[in-house]
């Protein structure tokens, strides 16, 4: 399905809102109209996944930078996207180094398998999305301890 929408900003977060026929679309193909919808979509014939959000009681389809470099637009512009749901499984692997180092600490490793989805996933994206093997050891290192309550990581205090 395929719409134009303006680019809005909430907070320091762009995003597009669906017209109502597209989203209707999506909850039948979702087959649900709550919780976070994963999507697939094309700007500018490159393709992305993403999540529909529901936010103060709107379905925002948020649009990251590389989204919007792509699109060539900003705030404020009007884009065209082709959007579909996607019903695919969506997998973040964990970082053989971060795996290696749970395994050595049973107490980083429970508290880690008893934390929510959405956090060992936010703890894994950022682990895998690291450039250098000194930055993946030193961040392995800072994840370990912040699940023992010793530092501060991805912005948090407490895992």
């Amino acid at each position: 399905m395929q719409f134009s929408a303006k680019i809005f900003i909430i907070g320091i977060n762009p995003y597009v809102l669906l017209p109502a026929p597209v989203l209707k679309e999506i909850f039948i193909q979702a087959g649900k109209d709550k919780g976070h919808i994963p999507v697939h979509l094309t700007i500018n014939d490159q393709k992305f996944i993403q999540h529909l959000v529901k936010y103060s009681g709107k379905w925002r389809l948020y649009l990251n930078t590389p989204m919007r470099k792509i699109a060539g637009a900003t705030v404020g512009d009007t884009i065209s996207i082709d959007i579909a749901y996607d019903a695919g499984e969506r997998i973040t692997p964990m970082h053989p180094k971060l795996k290696t180092a749970l395994s050595k600490n049973k107490i980083a490793n429970d508290i880690f398998i008893s934390l929510p989805p959405s956090r060992k996933k936010e703890i894994m994206r950022y682990i895998n999305n690291l450039k250098t093997a000194e930055s993946v050891d030193r961040n392995v290192k800072k994840a370990i301890d912040f699940l023992l309550g010793k530092e501060r990581f991805i912005g948090r205090n407490d895992p």
